[in-house]
Parts: C-alpha cells; structure tokens; sequence
C-alpha cells in the first residue's frame, strides 16, 4: 500500500551567519527555507514516502523560492494556498560549547498567520493519505492557525487517517495557559504524540520526576510516567518523549522512549557532537513516522528515529539530509564514521 503523509505548518526563510559567527559580526546572512511540519516532510520525502507539505505562502517571488526548496525533494506542494503580505523569517545565531544558540523570530502577520480555513479544502487535500502530522507551533500562530489545525484533525479522523502531533511549545508564541487550553482540544484526534523533556510540562503539566534539562540529567523512571500520564489523559496510541542530556551547545547524548500503553522501549544511546542542532526534533518524528507507517516493531520504530535525528544534528540547514539505508546503518551500530569507499 502507497502511504501518503500530509503535513501542515508554516515554513520560513531561515537567515543563518555563516558557521558559528556572533549576529554583530557579519554583513551577510546564508538564506535557507524551514520549519517544523515542513522538514518532516522532507525526512519523509528522502525516505522514499509520498510525502505532501501543506501552507500559505505569499504569491511572490519569496514564497515560490520556498516551494521550490521543497520541490527538490520530492515534496508535493500543489494544495498551498498562495496569497498574503509575507514568509516568515528567522534568524538563527549557532552556540558553540558554552555558549548557546539563538533565534529571533520575525513572523507577526506572515500569510500562514492570517490564513483561514476557507483556504483549505481538507476533504481534497485528504484524498489517498493515510497519515496526518502537525506540531503544537502551528495552533500557537493564532486563533485561525488553531482554527484550521482543529479542522484538518476533524477531517482526518472522519476519513480514519492517523494523526500524530509534536508539542513543540515554543513560549516567544504563546502561554502555557493557552497552549494546555488549545492543545487539549486537539489532542483528542491524535493517535501518536511526540514530546521532549519540557513539553509535556509546560503544556500540560506533566512533570518528569528527578530531571533537570539544565543538568543534562534524565530519570527513566520518571518519563515512563509521563508517558503513561499523557496516554491515559488523551487515549494516545503511542507516546514517543526524545531524552536530551545537553552537556553542551556542542556537546549532547541523545536517545527517545516509545510507550505504546503496555511496554516501554528505549533507544539506544549517542553521544552527538553537534553542526546543527535546529530541525533535530522533526528528524525525530520524521523517522518515527516513517517506521510507524512501514509497521516497525516498536524498538525498531524508535531506533530508526533516533538513528535519523542522530544524523541530522551533523548536517547543517533545517532538512535531513540523510536516506534510509544510512539511517539503518546507523540504527544497526555502525557509528564509527569511518570513510565509506
């Protein structure tokens, strides 16, 4: 069976210094294109997955320059609503050992921001897809953004696609307040949830016993009841959490555990030196889905996924970069790194 994902967000034009240089040092800015559901779309497209990304973009120049980036990959396009003022845009300052990195944001009134739903026919957008993925960054765009995401849920539900959402809070857009009131309501239609270490508390309250991010500590004990509190809470089928030991901006460990209400399947465990840390987490779900939609078995799933967003944190841009022979690679213990010829 052909399995088509749709995906739904807002990507940006990225304005990134070249290598690790300070914002006040350069007069020129390397432009690139991302965004959550956007580079989840690539992940996929690059594994071999009929892939479609779902936006608004303006109907200039910019905004054909960001299908176009995604077009290269395989992504289809054809249901992106054109029209408004502007693309987002974000400015991203890589850290470096100590120091971290740093986005600013310049999205207010971008054309996702202002888009409704009469610019999107779900129904027809829906047509042959058998999964569904958003981040908990797209209702935070607005009340209309939140709009459309409940509607799209609906939608997909009615035609019995799965739906899976990354919390993704992301505290520049809205309050944990809001964001525990919107998202509770969607999380009634979705099927897999993806979290981190800080989601689930800042969202919804769910704390993860004898952890500090800060710290780079993580309790297994304590995420396994995160997970459970989140499933028994929402109904999810899995609860995917990514478990990040930031010993540094260049320096992570990094894994994930997989709870599908009965067993608790961890991956295993790799210490990444870091080139780019931005779209880690949407390499993570990309590879999730990926291995859900092709029935890995749950320890599978969740090592391709780590495997694929282990490989994104050494490749610069948003997008993962990687297929999924180099995944498996990976996820089968050859991380040595070693010159292939």
């Amino acid at each position: 069976m052909n399995n088509k994902v749709v995906t739904f967000g807002e990507i940006m034009l990225r304005l990134a210094p070249n290598g690790y240089l300070r914002f006040n040092q350069v007069d020129q800015f390397q432009a690139t294109y991302g965004g959550g559901e956007a580079n989840v779309a690539v992940s996929l497209a690059n594994y071999g997955v009929d892939a479609e990304f779902v936006t608004k973009l303006p109907a200039h120049e910019i905004g054909q320059a960001a299908i176009n980036d995604l077009r290269r990959y395989g992504v289809e396009t054809k249901h992106i609503a054109r029209g408004g003022e502007r693309i987002g845009i974000y400015f991203l300052e890589k850290g470096a050992s100590q120091r971290p990195s740093k986005v600013i944001y310049d999205r207010n009134h971008s054309a996702i921001m202002e888009a409704t739903t009469a610019d999107f026919n779900w129904d027809e957008i829906f047509e042959g897809a058998t999964w569904f993925h958003f981040t908990g960054i797209t209702p935070a765009l607005g009340d209309n953004a939140a709009a459309i995401c409940l509607e799209a849920c609906k939608a997909a539900k009615a035609k019995g696609i799965k739906v899976s959402c990354d919390l993704n809070y992301r505290k520049k857009l809205w309050t944990r307040e809001k964001a525990g009131q919107v998202m509770a309501g969607l999380m009634e239609y979705v099927d897999v949830c993806i979290a981190n270490e800080e989601d689930a508390a800042d969202v919804f309250g769910i704390h993860a016993a004898n952890t500090d991010v800060t710290k780079g500590e993580v309790n297994h004990d304590g995420y396994k009841d995160v997970a459970k509190q989140l499933k028994d809470r929402f109904g999810f089928e899995y609860v995917a959490i990514t478990l990040r030991e930031s010993i540094s901006a260049s320096d992570n460990n990094w894994a994930a555990m997989l709870y599908n209400g009965e067993d608790y399947f961890f991956s295993k465990k790799y210490a990444v030196r870091i080139v780019d840390r931005v779209g880690g987490g949407d390499s993570f779900g990309g590879g999730l889905i990926y291995s859900l939609v092709n029935n890995y078995e749950p320890q599978a799933a969740i090592e391709f996924a780590v495997a694929a967003s282990c490989l994104k944190h050494t490749i610069e841009g948003d997008f993962n970069r990687v297929s999924v022979a180099e995944v498996q690679s990976l996820a089968g213990g050859d991380g040595s790194g070693r010159v292939q010829r």
